[in-house]
């Protein structure tokens, strides 16, 4: 048992080590981009679902925090603004899909096929989901939806000088936030990983998607994993970059492409990100905007893999990061210096954050964070203890 324990704590630090200059750079490109391009002003476009308006919809949310509580914040204040329904749901996925951050860190654990899929299938998504919304679409729960929003308010948005002191500071308080937002599901999710990678058997996998059992045609094992990686993300309630190593867990165990990528994009799926959406939107909407996802999650994974497949450039299992030797996950090699690097600019980042109260962001996640601060408290206990006790 201690030697388990040991085994994934180091695992799960060695996600963190791997992962660090990531974050950090990625947070720091998302929080000049939030101050920096303004994108409230262009909200007087995206009052009909046109492809003009989904377009910058998805610019808008690549141009956002990867965090998913924000993601739902920041497109709920796009309504306030006159966004249209649809326009602010293909926001929520450009902006927990197609954000530099979680490319990178695709990139790192997954490979460049995964980060390839992860643009085109982000932008496949949100032209299948407006598509469905056109042909279903709540047209009266939107308009009750629309009257209410109509009566709130939203903060007016001021485009700081780029060389001004008072826009860095802006720059620092968005990084700061942005890591306040994500911090705890990340700790959560990479300790998970590193539990189920050592904890959970490859025969589990195997049976949950049908791997290895040449008896089940392909085409049905392709069609099932599809259709349970969503509900099996939404079982872990981890969303955002969390669920990158685990999707890495999963690829190592023999999950094919179109889970990992169902998985990778259901983030928004999990039950306490619906729940703040139907804090925001009613129970109805909330549920009829997970559905629409799930489905068009599922279309877009079976169609990135029948493409790659054709082109034969299906990635192969991703075991690196989890059959390196434990002391090497942590070898001065290049990751070692762009960590050193990014702390670096993080704690200049921190520090000047300080220097005046920042802009109080609500993101609706109130009702699970005594939850989540438990949760996080045992992930921190966990780590630090199999340190302690592998060392």
């Amino acid at each position: 048992m201690m030697e388990w324990i040991g085994d994934a704590a180091l695992t799960s630090l060695g996600f963190f080590w791997k992962a660090g200059w990531a974050f950090a750079m990625g947070y720091l490109i998302s929080a000049m981009i939030q101050t920096f391009v303004p994108k409230q002003r262009l909200v007087k476009y995206l009052g009909k679902p046109t492809p003009k308006a989904l377009t910058l919809s998805a610019i808008f949310g690549a141009a956002s925090s990867s965090c998913s509580f924000a993601a739902l914040a920041a497109a709920r204040a796009l309504m306030q603004k006159g966004a249209h329904f649809i326009a602010a749901v293909a926001f929520m996925f450009a902006s927990t899909n197609l954000v530099i951050e979680l490319g990178v860190l695709i990139l790192i654990f997954l490979g460049w096929q995964y980060l390839v899929a992860e643009v085109i299938g982000g932008l496949l998504l949100i032209v299948i989901c407006s598509l469905l919304m056109r042909v279903w679409f709540p047209s009266k729960a939107v308009q009750r939806l629309r009257k209410k929003l109509d009566e709130e308010q939203a903060d007016d948005e001021q485009i700081p000088a780029f060389f001004s002191k008072h826009a860095w500071i802006q720059v620092s308080h968005a990084f700061k936030h942005d890591w306040q937002m994500v911090w705890k599901e990340v700790l959560i999710g990479f300790t998970m990983a590193g539990i189920i990678a050592v904890a959970v058997p490859a025969e589990f996998w195997n049976t949950l998607f049908l791997t290895n059992q040449p008896q089940i045609p392909e085409a049905w094992v392709i069609l099932e994993n599809a259709l349970v990686a969503p509900f099996v993300a939404a079982a872990t309630f981890i969303g955002s970059m969390g669920n990158i190593p685990l999707a890495t867990v999963l690829a190592g165990n023999g999950v094919l492409f179109a889970g990992i990528m169902g998985f990778i994009y259901s983030d928004l799926m999990v039950p306490p990100l619906v729940a703040v959406n139907a804090k925001y939107y009613g129970w109805k909407l909330a549920l009829y905007i997970a559905f629409m996802m799930w489905v068009s999650i599922v279309i877009s994974a079976l169609l990135l893999h029948l493409g790659f497949a054709a082109f034969d450039i299906l990635p192969q299992a991703a075991t690196a990061t989890l059959d390196v030797a434990p002391k090497e996950r942590f070898a001065i090699d290049y990751t070692f210096y762009l960590n050193i690097v990014f702390a670096v600019v993080t704690a200049v980042l921190l520090t000047l954050a300080n220097i005046k109260q920042g802009h109080h962001h609500h993101h609706g996640g109130d009702s699970i964070i005594t939850v989540k601060n438990a949760v996080t408290s045992l992930a921190s206990i966990f780590v630090i203890g199999g340190v302690v006790i592998w060392w």
